[in-house]
């Protein structure tokens, strides 16, 4: 490609009618293109329905020279696309854990460490039952949210209530239902439509937010802010996320060394929905 053709790849491996309804990725990419577009690089998404068809698109996508690099999204144990990038030659970003990447520039932020501060902020207004409705397991950045709440819970003598939605707003409404029964006080949730869904549930079932339990949420999206009680939220700057990851991607095409381009601190929100 020239210079003026340019063009990187992103595929997500997520159910469309998730991808439509969460706002991450939306605020992500729009952080991407801030940084890609005035260096004269476009942005090509693809959504699959699984990890084989996204690895088959990066095959695809190489032997056609079709794209200049890729970002890396949710990213497992010993995950099989770090491997694939490196044999296909194709510069690529990862965006997650510098211990998923191996070689490859990584955009890290520590959410094991702002897991442990959503349940320490609640620990500190009295909670003693927290549920916490995760992501996916198979992620890695699930897995560490996992570990710092636990790790939080167990300092601080908690009862910690588990259960695994895929950021739709349907799972968070079935996990709020399975996680009743152990008597919540709290419930953090891993995406902030999953935070929707608990307020709506817990809503048609009579029970007050936060008069009887408290919702935090994750990203912290306009949604957040609209919601009904507006939403606490432990608030990342997405958009400045997708930034970095361009700006690793650009030193990547350039054949720059592996970096670990550290995300903004995140910071708990304090609304309506928590007491």
């Amino acid at each position: 490609m020239t210079q003026a053709q340019r063009r990187v790849g992103l595929v997500l491996a997520r159910a469309s009618r998730v991808l439509g309804e969460e706002p991450y990725y939306h605020e992500f990419l729009e952080g991407l293109e801030r940084v890609l577009a005035p260096a004269g690089v476009s942005v090509l998404v693809k959504v699959v329905t699984d990890r084989e068809a996204e690895n088959e698109t990066y095959e695809r996508w190489a032997a056609g020279k079709q794209v200049d690099g890729v970002v890396l999204v949710d990213l497992t144990t010993e995950d099989d696309r770090v491997a694939l990038v490196h044999r296909l030659g194709l510069p690529a970003v990862v965006l997650g854990a510098p211990s998923t990447a191996s070689g490859l520039p990584t955009v890290w932020t520590d959410d094991a460490g702002f897991a442990r501060e959503a349940v320490r902020f609640l620990a500190e207004r009295g909670h003693e039952v927290i549920g916490h409705i995760s992501g996916p397991m198979s992620f890695v950045h699930t897995q560490l949210r996992r570990e710092g709440t636990e790790a939080e819970a167990a300092t601080r003598g908690l009862r910690l209530l588990h259960g695994e939605g895929d950021y739709s707003y349907d799972s968070g409404r079935a996990v709020t239902a399975d996680l009743l029964g152990g008597g919540p006080t709290a419930i953090v949730c891993d995406n902030d439509l999953m935070a929707l869904a608990v307020l709506d549930e817990l809503r048609e079932r009579g029970v007050a937010v936060p008069g009887d339990i408290s919702v935090v949420a994750w990203d912290d999206s306009a949604l957040c802010q609209l919601a009904v009680p507006a939403l606490s939220a432990m608030s990342h700057d997405v958009g400045r996320i997708g930034e970095l990851a361009a700006r690793a991607l650009l030193d990547a095409m350039t054949g720059a060394a592996p970096a670990v381009y550290q995300a903004p601190t995140a910071h708990l929100v304090a609304r309506a929905s928590t007491r």
